[in-house]
């Protein structure tokens, strides 16, 4: 997986994971914020490597369900980009326009 996809992941995990089984969000959390192996999680658990990987990549499409139905991080990354902007060129009416568009 590559880097970006993964910094991804990570990200909608800590927006969505509360929405997560207890089981997809341990494996989630353990892969993805611990980066523990595949392996290293289904023997943790005592389950096969394959059930930990199918209950991790059911865990992904979900959050990305989720995201496309509330779409807090594309928000968040919307605004984030503004205010980098906004920092290299500060005038009062574009800090004006990015809160309006907040609400």
């Amino acid at each position: 997986m590559e880097l970006e996809k993964f910094l991804e992941i990570s990200n909608l995990l800590e927006y969505y994971k509360n929405l997560l089984s207890d089981k997809q969000k341990e494996y989630l959390i353990d892969h993805f914020e611990e980066d523990f192996s595949l392996s290293e999680i289904a023997k943790n658990n005592g389950v096969s490597r394959q059930a930990v990987h199918d209950n991790i990549k059911r865990g992904v499409a979900i959050l990305y369900e989720y995201e496309n139905k509330l779409g807090f991080y594309k928000k968040e990354r919307e605004i984030y980009d503004e205010l980098i902007k906004l920092k290299k060129d500060f005038k009062i009416e574009k800090l004006d326009k990015i809160i309006d568009k907040m609400f």
